[in-house]
């Protein structure tokens, strides 16, 4: 990728985008939930910028959508730098001066994005928000902040401003102009408030889509395993890339595709390198993990991507989690005990034991 681009780049992005994104979570999200029954309550709602799919099976299930639903949006305003009076509102304004007391929703989710962040070295980064707000790929018109500007705020990036008391639920931020975006794990956390709504409640099982994270409880009326397609990268159809399947857990996935821009002759994605402040370079297209928890697979594709697939390898073994990694020769690798049942025929498969 070159770096040196002249202020006078020609952007090629237009305000029809915000409509294709829109339009492409949906795609996303129905293609994310491979079609599990003919029968079962069905709800799908809007929170965290993306399409919330539910579909639950037994009694109570639109009770227990409801509630699930109501838990993603309790989530989003307490995680979301972008809403005002939120929990990590508050604890960025007070970067460099107070420690703040904390919902325990949200020292939780801190406590296991820093857990991550150290087990990947900073791969995945909470505190990566002065990078990733100028950047501002969820605008209307991202652009590239250019190099200065991306040396000049690199400094305040690091996990290890992010200090963090669970005894009383406190956290802050060490020196003034760090601040935390919990939006590479938000969605998958999301997905674990649901997944103890579910349990809680007297459903028999159920599935839920936040963006690219997915939650799976109990059993299909069938008994068969819950089937999530994983998405084709250089095709938007409903087959997919191929299937997998899955008893239990969450599974979240990381591509350069989600959130593009071009500037100039340099396509950028959001996939933000905190060591270097610009789009990580792996190799890789797209990270898919599978592991217990969504916080922890979603903050762990995202790391997987940037570390690329070498260096993730004793990492999801370190975690307890898998992974299938898609990169751009075509070729899949499926690290760890997954089964995946392949539809393209366009992509070579080789696995990899952890």
């Amino acid at each position: 990728m070159n770096k040196n681009i002249a202020p006078s780049s020609i952007k090629k992005w237009t305000a029809v985008a915000g409509a294709v994104v829109i339009l492409l979570a949906a795609i996303l999200a129905s293609m994310l939930l491979y079609p599990q029954s003919s029968q079962g309550y069905e709800a799908t709602t809007w929170a965290m910028g993306s399409y919330i799919q539910q579909t639950l099976y037994g009694s109570g299930t639109e009770e227990a959508a409801t509630q699930a639903s109501s838990a993603v949006n309790e989530l989003e305003n307490l995680i979301s730098w972008r809403v005002a009076d939120s929990d990590i509102e508050k604890l960025n304004s007070a970067a460099g001066a107070d420690w703040l007391e904390l919902d325990e929703r949200t020292i939780n989710i801190l406590e296991q994005a820093v857990s991550v962040a150290e087990a990947t070295d900073g791969a995945y980064d909470p505190t990566v928000l002065p990078i990733s707000s100028l950047w501002n790929f969820d605008s209307d018109e991202p652009a590239f902040p250019g190099d200065d500007k991306i040396q000049e705020f690199l400094p305040f990036v690091g996990y290890e401003f992010l200090r963090i008391n669970t005894e009383d639920n406190t956290a802050s931020l060490r020196n003034h102009g760090n601040g935390v975006d919990l939006g590479g794990i938000g969605k998958g956390a999301a997905c674990d408030a649901a997944l103890k709504v579910y349990k809680e409640s007297s459903i028999s099982g159920g599935i839920i889509a936040v963006g690219g994270s997915i939650g799976v409880y109990g059993e299909k009326p069938d008994g068969t395993d819950w089937r999530i397609s994983v998405r084709d990268p250089d095709e938007d159809t409903q087959d997919g890339l191929g299937v997998l399947s899955l008893k239990e857990g969450c599974v979240s996935t990381s591509g350069s595709y989600e959130k593009t821009f071009i500037e100039g002759d340099n396509t950028y994605h959001h996939l933000l390198d905190a060591k270097t402040g610009y789009p990580a370079e792996s190799g890789l297209v797209s990270v898919t993990v599978v592991h217990e928890s969504g916080a922890i697979s979603d903050a762990l594709a995202t790391a997987c991507f940037i570390l690329g697939l070498e260096d993730s390898l004793p990492v999801l073994k370190e975690l307890g989690a898998s992974a299938l990694f898609i990169d751009e020769e075509h070729h899949i690798t499926i690290a760890g005990d997954l089964e995946f049942e392949q539809i393209s025929t366009a992509y070579t498969v080789s696995r990899q034991s952890l």
